[in-house]
């Protein structure tokens, strides 16, 4: 396997590897991650359908990417962020066919609705119970934050292992508005890896410039289960895929000589008998370790969801424990999900069921929620939240059956073990009526009419996530598994747990990029992987950030310690009257 840019490689279809039509496929984990390892399984490998099986623990495919008309009413449990540059996932969606456009691609679907209708925020945030904070899209960073998070994107990644965000950042940099739309677009809390906080700045540093309005995002029509996983589950079984739901995969076993692994046996619970799989080297196995939705609990709107499970539990968990156990090669899922504490937050799904709320949505983002198009643009975050909450409609209706008239939100507080300002409890003691309330507090909706609309103009179904950040805990090499593990010869790792380089967790592209690896290297594929987009290695990229992230200033406005700022001057005589000076001009820098 190895990476490539451009379009050469883009467009070219590999050739059958050879001895394709002798392999099989068991994908464990009928998430993302696993559908996409099918697809280009399909597609890239030569493989036939009828040769791949799809085993998921749960009753339907699609993981995290979620959205469900429950019993308790309709449950997201969170939505997907996209972008231009999810090179994998976009390569992945060319070749499934549209659910909703005639002779159009998913991918095509998705660039002409974001096109025709593209997504910003008019209010990225609000403070005193539903007015503007009035961020102007500015970073706030002072001079020494802004060097701060400039030595945190040069750090090698050795120098950040084990280490929190809040070992190399201080007070100063909390305070900006940079850190208010970084925490609560992405979920970073100070106690997350300083890592990964690095590796998204360097991921995403094309679009600094697009963090505060949110005009970097992109969005599908639907929620993330009916716009992306069905069409994807319709190709996959068109192609002759075999699904097999309430399957528990519990462990696989391994036959380990010098300089080679090979997954022999399958473990698994069908209908409460265990069963056992033989395997040769003929048979690829690729399981999806860990979960971020792992032991999510729902409540309804009368009711709080209890949570009642040991740091470790869950199904995906104990399967990684069992596979890690019998090598140093296959990770530490401990490392991961061993502190719920640190790795949970609270997300609730509210469904407006009349009109009667929504002139307090669109007072906030100044669209109308009915239009079809962006309402909220993204989240809008209650700056002076207690539970730190943030909220977001996207474009209504959210599901295809939702009934005409009603609007589906979501809401999520970083912080659900803080008191409420309006309910004066914790979040996670809160039922959906009282979460609702919360939120109508803060939207500005007048005292005397809250619980009423909470009970009978709206919905609110919570649901709490144990390890829903488990991804950011603090790591270093080893912890996280090479997506195919050194000697191994039939076997891979898929999705968030797994490790390749430069990506980013917690995002869709690293759950398709994974898959894309995985197969490509088993299979042997001739064709390259689209490697993560460069930015961090464009100059112009760099110097586009810099301008944002300093609000405009001038490099030569900024109170720079002495040494640095001789070495500036410096750095500017230098380059003057070459292309680079030409580049800062350019950039509003000098």
């Amino acid at each position: 396997m190895y990476y490539t840019n451009g379009n050469y490689e883009a467009f070219a279809r590999p050739r059958k590897p050879a001895g394709a039509a002798d392999k099989q496929a068991w994908i464990v984990g009928g998430g993302l991650a696993g559908l996409a390892a099918a697809a280009f399984l399909v597609r890239d490998a030569g493989m036939d359908g009828s040769r791949i099986r799809i085993l998921e623990d749960s009753k339907l495919s699609g993981g995290a990417c979620d959205g469900l008309l429950r019993p308790e009413g309709f449950v997201i449990r969170g939505g997907r962020e996209m972008e231009d540059h999810y090179e994998c996932l976009w390569d992945l969606f060319r070749s499934v066919p549209s659910l909703e456009v005639p002779d159009a691609s998913v991918l095509d679907e998705f660039y002409r609705l974001n096109r025709d209708d593209p997504n910003f925020s008019m209010n990225r945030a609000t403070l005193g119970r539903g007015d503007s904070a009035d961020t102007k899209n500015r970073f706030e960073l002072s001079d020494a934050a802004a060097l701060e998070l400039m030595s945190l994107f040069f750090t090698p990644d050795e120098a950040l292992y084990n280490k929190t965000i809040d070992e190399v950042l201080s007070d100063e940099f909390y305070k900006s508005n940079f850190w208010l739309y970084w925490q609560t677009m992405f979920a970073f809390e100070t106690w997350h890896s300083a890592l990964e906080m690095k590796l998204y700045l360097q991921r995403f540093l094309h679009h600094i410039g697009g963090l505060p309005d949110l005009s970097a995002l992109k969005f599908t029509k639907y929620n993330q289960y009916e716009s992306l996983i069905l069409p994807l589950v319709k190709f996959l079984e068109e192609q002759g895929v075999t699904f097999e739901y309430g399957v528990r995969v519990e462990n696989v076993l391994f036959h380990f000589l010098p300089g080679k692994k090979t997954a022999h046996q399958l473990v698994l619970l069908r209908d409460g008998k265990r069963e056992t799989v033989d395997l040769t080297e003929n048979d690829l196995v690729l399981v999806t370790n860990g979960s971020c939705t792992e032991g999510s609990v729902l409540g309804a709107n009368d009711r709080a969801p209890v949570l009642n499970i040991a740091p470790g539990d869950g199904a995906s968990w104990q399967l990684w424990k069992n596979i890690a156990v019998q090598s140093p090669a296959f990770g530490r899922p401990e490392k991961f999900c061993s502190d719920i504490e640190a790795t949970k937050w609270e997300s609730a799904t509210v469904t407006l069921l009349d009109d009667r709320i929504v002139p307090y949505v669109k007072r906030v983002c100044g669209r109308d929620p009915y239009a079809g198009k962006v309402v909220t643009g993204g989240i809008v975050t209650v700056k002076d939240s207690a539970w730190l909450m943030s909220w977001t409609f996207n474009r209504q209706p959210h599901f295809k059956a939702q009934p005409e008239g009603q609007l589906v939100g979501w809401i999520y507080g970083l912080y659900p073990d803080e008191p409420g300002d309006y309910v004066g409890k914790p979040m996670a003691e809160c039922t959906g009526a009282e979460i609702c309330m919360e939120w109508l507090y803060h939207l500005g909706v007048p005292e005397s009419e809250i619980e009423l609309l909470a009970t009978e103009a709206a919905s609110t179904v919570p649901c709490m996530m144990p390890y829903v950040t488990a991804f950011f805990m603090p790591r270093e090499a080893g912890d996280r598994p090479d997506v195919v593990p050194e000697g191994c010869v039939n076997f891979a790792f898929l999705g968030q747990f797994a490790q390749t380089p430069r990506d980013t967790v917690f995002t869709t592209e690293y759950s398709v990029r994974t898959a894309m690896e995985a197969v490509y290297t088993l299979m042997e594929v001739e064709r390259g992987v689209p490697e993560v987009y460069g930015s961090a290695y464009d100059v112009r990229c760099l110097l586009n950030a810099a301008h944002y992230l300093l609000d405009g200033r001038r490099l030569t406005e900024m109170k720079l310690p002495l040494p640095y700022k001789m070495a500036l001057l410096a750095g500017l005589e230098k380059v003057r009257g070459t292309t680079l000076e030409e580049l800062l001009l350019q950039y509003e820098l000098v």
